[in-house]
């Protein structure tokens, strides 16, 4: 079939490829413009516009596409069977949507209808699901609200990070985008509605949400939102006002402490050249691996080594 693909980030790459690698012809790559990052603000292309040149497609970077009368037209003159949206990061709108005989196909990542929306990958880790896994749809006007394709699931292990299982969804939905073009081609595949009553949202992860909230949340939930905000915005706290980082973690038992200990909200235990802190529901984290504001990434006993904490000492809001 003759596509456009439309991507941007890293998890559209296995796509782009098991595309390629199916035989299809893709005339055009659509992707977000180049951005500046790191401290250097360097201009960098994004990886789907690197795979896409690797691979000798002709790639453009709108900045907008609503109302760009010349990518609009670029795009009637290709006539598509298909549009696909793998990550691409930006609403469709009708006229595009409406142009391609099979329509414009989406790989998002979660069982929808839960986990709609930007992060879905990192909510599901974050909010202590079992599985997860990918759906191929129909895209409308709706944020992730259209007929479901195909799906499949797969298992999060209770230490797997997103970072992880971003790796596992974008190699395990690249088939299933090829397994669906084939099948919506020859009939084998009919779109089903999707239940909303059963939906659930997956916002744009904000800084904020690594912020360690000891005394609304338990040391299971704290971890959960660890794992799920991998690599970004991750886990951190304050301690005397200054920026803490927690970079690994587990869930600890106090019944192994040498003596009961106040369960307060935020309050630090140091025992046996480790660190705990008391969570929710009289749940402890051990705080394995910590670097604070303007410091390096240290082992707790590294860290208690060269901080002496006094007792009483309080992680969080009640520190600030």
């Amino acid at each position: 079939m003759k596509l456009v693909f439309c991507g941007t980030p890293r998890f559209a790459v296995p796509t782009l490829e098991a595309l390629l690698a199916a035989g299809h012809e893709i005339p055009l790559v659509v992707s977000q413009p180049d951005r500046p990052v790191g401290r250097t603000k360097e201009l960098t292309a994004p990886p789907v516009k690197i795979a896409a040149l690797a691979a000798g497609l002709e790639v453009t970077q709108p900045e907008k596409i609503r109302n760009n009368q010349e990518f609009r037209a670029r795009l009637e003159a290709i006539a598509p069977d298909a549009i696909i949206v793998v990550a691409y990061g930006r609403l469709i709108p009708p006229w595009m949507l409406a142009l391609p005989r099979l329509g414009c196909i989406n790989l998002h990542a979660s069982l929808l209808p839960r986990y709609r929306g930007a992060a879905p990958i990192q909510w599901a880790v974050a909010m202590g699901e079992v599985f997860t896994g990918n759906t191929t749809m129909l895209l409308e006007e709706g944020l992730d609200t259209g007929p479901i394709l195909l799906q499949q699931a797969l298992a999060i292990s209770a230490d797997q990070t997103a970072a992880v299982l971003f790796d596992e969804l974008a190699e395990g939905g690249a088939p299933l985008v090829v397994k669906t073009l084939a099948g919506l081609d020859d009939g084998s595949i009919q779109p089903k509605p999707q239940k909303h009553a059963g939906a659930t949202l997956a916002p744009i992860l904000s800084r904020e949400d690594g912020r360690m909230d000891f005394a609304a949340r338990t040391a299971s939930e704290l971890k959960n939102r660890w794992r799920g905000f991998q690599p970004w915005p991750g886990a951190f706290t304050t301690l005397e006002g200054k920026k803490l980082i927690v970079h690994r973690m587990s869930v600890a038992d106090p019944s192994s402490f040498a003596e009961p200990v106040s369960a307060d909200a935020g309050l630090i235990h140091v025992e046996q050249h480790q660190l705990f802190v008391a969570c929710a529901q009289a749940t402890w984290l051990e705080l394995i691996e910590v670097q604070l504001e303007g410091k390096k990434r240290l082992t707790a006993a590294e860290f208690l080594r060269g901080n002496a904490l006094a007792d009483g000492a309080l992680l969080g809001t009640q520190a600030q």
